[in-house]
């Protein structure tokens, strides 16, 4: 590679020990070289090669997984804790922190997540070609789009409570969610900044610093709303209060640590060009929370579906148990995610191929073995571990049924979030949605309903046919992967950069158009 702003490919994987630790300079800023400055890996001979590179990458993944897995369970924790003390204070009061937290801010939550991902594209391959400078204009332009997301977004929450009586809620439940739902708006905003800053953040591999300010921001929180929701009686009205603050802390922080100088020229301030280009940008951010969002409410159809079984109360609370396991699994996968679409953005944008190549590999096997663990662990403590969950016989005999379909669910979505992850650092979200279309809801859905209706299985019925959606999508996904031509991706990743600095706007739907992946 040529030119000022690009990575120099003058050292190989050999030469890692000597040069990972030390700064590079891209126009005139230092960043850690640690994950993408020595040159493109050389293809494995043999087993003690492959072995050695494993090692290397592995310590590469960890050094961003791990933060960004602790990020994401602070942040997860957060609602946990509302909801826990909001128990202490009544059962209306709880039934209104989950419904408006699962439901309402959920789907927010989705929406802003999934739009704010399109940076882990953007930013993660500027960054590793060196184009430090437009990660500060993507950031701002995700906080232009994503701050008129939100304003659309607050008639949700305006109107909560009749689309709540609407879908069927009881109506105590929803006119108190609703009211809950409007002291909460601040923290719809607050996602509409914080999203951008994390993946921001993330390309440039300071997970460290985000994970500090999570944890900050969970101890204030878990201290705070015993003070305000019990200690001082405010009830719903202080956990509105602290859970607003608490999500504007983290804001916050991460903001004044962007500002303070430690991103170099990635920030240099507030820009006009952040209003450049935006229609492009909004098309990317909404393809990816279209592929976000499909695979997240393809779980909440899973409990709405269970509602309408026979004995629905028990099934509902045993598919309760099991999602709630199932989440918290989740935020570990959300790490690997992460990580590895900020590895595969910055190989290819460094055009690295076989390192990209390389480093998915390792990743996937990574998180399988995980995966394999921790279902080993339910299956092994099927009998014992509902009983932290419920006193009623029946629901632990459900959730005792349903644990090998857990255990299979744990072990797929441990590997399928990191091709995801692999799509977004690529830039394939259309193509993903398209994929999770098919896959969930034209096939999953009405296998499931088969199952679980016409065929009387229940509710294993119905996961088990929405288990077979997540198969053949991840199936789809790992064969796409596989037979990418990851020299070609490089190289679109290089022409993506250029089209999105400006030199050529008029090309940038094009380049949408034209980078599905470059198959084999």
């Amino acid at each position: 590679m040529e030119g000022a702003n690009q990575v120099p490919l003058l050292l190989h994987r050999g030469d890692h020990e000597d040069i990972s630790r030390q700064p590079l300079k891209h126009n005139g800023s230092s960043f850690d070289a640690s994950l993408i400055a020595d040159g493109d890996i050389e293809p494995v001979k043999n087993v003690n090669d492959f072995f050695r590179e494993f090692a290397v990458e592995s310590k590469k993944l960890w050094f961003l997984a791990g933060p960004a897995i602790f990020t994401s369970v602070c942040q997860y924790t957060l609602g946990a804790v509302t909801q826990a003390f909001a128990g202490q204070v009544g059962t209306l009061e709880l039934a209104a922190v989950s419904i408006e937290n699962s439901v309402i801010a959920g789907f927010s939550l989705g929406v802003m997540m999934g739009m704010g991902s399109a940076l882990e594209t953007l930013c993660g391959q500027a960054f590793g070609a060196g184009q430090l400078d437009m990660l500060g204009i993507y950031m701002q332009r995700s906080w232009v789009i994503l701050d008129v997301t939100a304003l659309l977004l607050v008639f949700l929450y305006i109107f909560a409570a009749q689309i709540l009586k609407l879908i069927g809620q009881e109506e105590n439940i929803a006119e108190t969610a609703g009211k809950l739902a409007i002291w909460m708006i601040p923290q719809l905003f607050a996602y509409a900044v914080n999203f951008p800053q994390a993946k921001f953040l993330q390309a440039q591999s300071k997970m460290l610093v985000m994970a500090i300010i999570a944890f900050a921001a969970l101890v204030f929180h878990t201290f705070f709303s015993w003070l305000f929701m019990l200690k001082l009686g405010w009830g719903l009205a202080g956990a509105a209060v602290v859970l607003n603050a608490s999500w504007w802390f983290i804001d916050i922080a991460q903001f004044l640590y962007i500002i303070s100088g430690t991103c170099g020229r990635a920030w240099t301030g507030f820009s006009m060009k952040a209003f450049e280009n935006l229609w492009g940008f909004v098309r990317l951010s909404i393809a990816s929370a279209v592929m976000l969002c499909l695979e997240t409410w393809y779980f909440m159809a899973l409990i709405l579906f269970a509602g309408y079984l026979k004995n629905p109360e028990v099934s509902v609370d045993g598919l309760s148990i099991c999602t709630n396991i199932l989440g918290w699994t989740i935020m570990v996968s959300i790490g690997f995610n992460a990580s590895t679409s900020v590895r595969v953005a910055n190989e290819l944008g460094a055009n690295h191929p076989r390192t990209a190549k390389f480093s998915i590999a390792v990743v996937v096997i990574t998180s399988f073995i995980l995966g394999v663990i921790l279902s080993l662990i339910l299956i092994i403590a099927r009998k014992q571990y509902p009983y932290a969950f419920t006193s009623n016989a029946d629901v632990r005999n459900l959730v005792y049924q349903l644990t090998p379909l857990l255990a299979t669910s744990i072990l797929l979505n441990m590997v399928q979030p990191v091709l995801s992850g692999v799509a977004i650092g690529a830039g394939w979200q259309a193509l993903v949605a398209y994929v999770n279309i098919a896959c969930y809801y034209l096939f999953g859905i009405p296998f499931g309903l088969i199952m679980g209706y016409a065929l009387d299985f229940g509710v294993k019925g119905i996961w088990c046919g929405m288990i077979t959606g997540t198969v053949v999508q991840t199936c789809i996904l790992f064969f796409i992967t596989y037979r990418t031509k990851w020299d070609k991706e490089a190289s679109a990743a290089g022409a993506r950069i250029q089209q999105w600095r400006g030199k050529a706007e008029d090309s940038v739907n094009d380049i949408e158009k034209k980078n599905p992946p470059n198959l084999q």
